[in-house]
This record gives C-alpha cells, structure tokens and sequence, in this order.
C-alpha cells in the first residue's frame, strides 16, 4: 500500500513548524527549494503561457480544455483514497463543476501499482489517465514513455522545484512525516524518531508500505536519515534505522488501512501530516486519542507528482483534472485535508487562505523555507533502498 485511510487538519504540526527550516537548512544545499514560484507572473484561467499545451488538440484556455472534456465525458484515475489530502472533496468539486465522470481505481494502490495498471491497461478505454506517484518513481514512469509533456494554464506560479522542466509532472501538494499514535493504547506518545526505538513500542510501529512501492514509506526511510547524520546524498542511515527498529521488534509488518487503526492494531503509523484529519470523527466514535507529532529530530516535507499518461483515451478531460488540482479550488481542497498545495505562496498574496485554514498549517516562512531532494538524489536513494531493503530489512 502506498496510500493510507487517513487525512486531518494537525495542530501538532505548528508545534513542531520552526523545527522545519532548521532540518531543511541542513540538507538544502544538495536539495532544492519551495520558498517561491518560479514567475511572479500571474497565468490566469483565461490563457496559458507560451509553453502550455499551445497548439493541443484540447485547446490553451481553461474554458476550452472544459468543453473538449464535456465531449469526452470521463477522465480515469487512480490511488486518490477519499481521505488523502482530501481527494474525495476536491474530487466531488470537480465532478460539480464540469459534469464529467471521474471514478478512481483502485484507490488504495502504490505508486508501483500505478504504472502497473497503466501498463497493463495500455490501449483500453479503462486505462488511468493522470498518475499522482512519489517521486522516486517519476523517472521510471518518464523513461517507459508513460508521462505526457503538458504544462497547466497556471504553470509560472508553480515553483520550479515542484514541476519537471520538460513540463511531464507537477507536484500539486505536500505535507510532511509525521508520527501519529493513538494515545488511548499508547499514552507515553513518542515525539522523535529515536523516541520509537524504546522497548514500550515493540510491535507497535508501522511504516505505511514498503519503501520500494510506496512514497510515504519511502518518506520515512528518508526521514529517518536526516534524523540519523544521513541527507538527501546518503539515506543509508534511514535504511539502517529501520534495520534496527526491526531487529528490536518494534516494526510492524502490517498494511495501515483504516480498519486496522480503527480497531486498535496500529497505534503507532508513520505517515504524512495530512493523511490524519479525515479519520478523526471515526476514532472520536471509537473512543481514541490520536495525536499526531512532527518528530523534531528528523523533518522531511514530500510531494507527490501528478502527470497526464500518454495515449490517455479521454485527454482533455485528463488535462482538466491536471489543471483542476492546481487552480485556486483544488489548492483550496488541499489545504481542507491539510495538505500545502504547490501554489501556497500565490493564494496567499491572493488572501485565500484563511486564518482557519492557516492555524493547521506550518508558518508561512517555514513552509517556504521547507526543500526538496533533487530528482538525482531521489533516484540515487531509490536504487539504495531497492538494493538493501530486502536483505536489512524486509527479509530479517
């Protein structure tokens, strides 16, 4: 699995905000940084710049790519579970507006399983048509000639270290690792990855997937590093870390699916800060506490990248969905799911997020100073984890 059940707004991660420059400082000058879009030029809805999709079958404008997709009539998509980051709003919202079928397949599938399908399904009507993967898997989508070359009508406000150059992927949101436990069967609630290697959390821990399918659990491993002497350019102390929490018997081994939070058989989950508002109202029935904490030793703040995939059956509709998810109303979505959607800082010049929204975000320095891995030390930790994962710790 490479989704998880949960999304909610996190007040622990104020808390643990300012923590986020410090940890980002001390990998960002190999990674790159979110603090600015890359043009202060506002693309509106009305016309795309230069380089988006001029000359498209589906048009330049949004109100043309819409009435191309109306024509259509569906767009397939793929792993966006109703409670990640809010997909089931932005999702309704979208459907709303345009009137155009979009049913998700899948829902709960790795980034692995993603390019699976699409691989699999190549040439039927049925075939996903946007991908949303980790991007430890954005140059292995690119080089099977999975990702469309196309660049969304708001494209200069989307900072540069959230698109690809060549215009293949977006990341339209980001959040941050968290632990998350359930204070009700685990009270002492650990605050920092060396926290969970302590005897009192044996077989309580579990990562969500594994690292070599899964983006949030490849998130921890990289999180886990940083909190461990590694960076972005050496994530072997993550993986190592995990090879400890093993041995110690503190990590789980089971999915993180919301029937196994709720019945009390994950109560530690390491995930990202926006997979946890959404469970919320269900484990208040149920009687649980769940707390969720930015652990303060080791901070990492992820995308996830969305891409049109080539030979897509309905293309317009799957450019809509695409420009959909970074207008105003999906980064709007986003940020109900606690999610910081790529284009933060214009709708904050735009006074669109307001004071309610904000007290569940970071800062808005700190989620400016936040960096990112390049996509070649992304790369680099993917080959280490799919070479050591299984010998250190899967296998053990």
């Amino acid at each position: 699995m490479r989704r998880s059940f949960m999304h909610v707004a996190v007040p622990a991660i104020a808390a643990g905000a300012m923590l986020l420059a410090a940890c980002s400082s001390g990998s960002s000058d190999s990674g790159s940084s979110s603090a600015a879009p890359e043009s202060s030029a506002a693309a509106t809805s009305a016309a795309a710049s230069p380089d988006a999709g001029a000359g498209d079958q589906c048009g330049t404008t949004i109100d043309e790519i819409a009435a191309k997709a109306k024509e259509e009539g569906k767009v397939n998509l793929i792993a966006l579970p109703d409670t990640w980051a809010n997909y089931r709003g932005i999702i309704d919202s979208f459907v709303e507006k345009y009137g155009i079928e979009a049913p998700v397949m899948n829902p709960d599938a790795s980034s692995a399983d993603e390019l699976t399908a699409v691989e699999t399904l190549r040439g039927q009507p049925d075939m996903p048509e946007v991908l949303d993967i980790g991007p430890s898997f954005v140059q292995q989508a690119k080089d099977a000639g999975y990702l469309e070359a196309y660049k969304p009508v708001v494209w200069d406000e989307i900072p540069a270290s959230l698109k690809g150059e060549d215009g293949t992927w977006v990341g339209s949101y980001y959040g941050v690792l968290a632990i998350a436990t359930n204070a009700t069967i685990q009270p002492n609630v650990p605050k920092t990855w060396a926290d969970l290697k302590k005897p009192e959390y044996k077989g309580q821990v579990t990562i969500n997937g594994d690292p070599r399918e899964a983006g949030a659990a490849f998130a921890a491993v990289v999180a886990a590093a940083l909190a461990n002497g590694g960076s972005y350019d050496d994530i072997m102390p993550g993986i190592e870390y995990f090879a400890e929490l093993k041995k110690l018997g503190n990590l789980q081994t089971i999915d993180v699916t919301e029937a196994a939070v709720l019945s009390g058989e994950v109560p530690i989950a390491l995930d990202w800060t926006y997979n946890f508002p959404g469970l919320r109202p269900a484990l208040e029935e149920a009687g649980f506490d769940f707390q969720v904490i930015v652990p303060s030793d080791g901070v990492y703040g992820g995308y996830y990248a969305q891409s049109v995939v080539t030979e897509a059956p309905h293309p317009c509709a799957a450019r809509l969905w695409l420009n959909h998810l970074v207008s105003d109303e999906g980064a709007l979505g986003y940020l109900e799911g606690g999610a910081i959607p790529a284009r933060y800082a214009a709708l904050l010049e735009k006074g669109l997020i307001s004071d309610e929204i904000a007290a569940n975000l970071p800062p808005a320095e700190t989620i400016a100073a936040i960096s990112f891995p390049t996509q070649e030390q992304t790369d680099k930790a993917k080959a280490l984890i799919t070479e050591n994962w299984g010998p250190m710790v899967a296998d053990q």
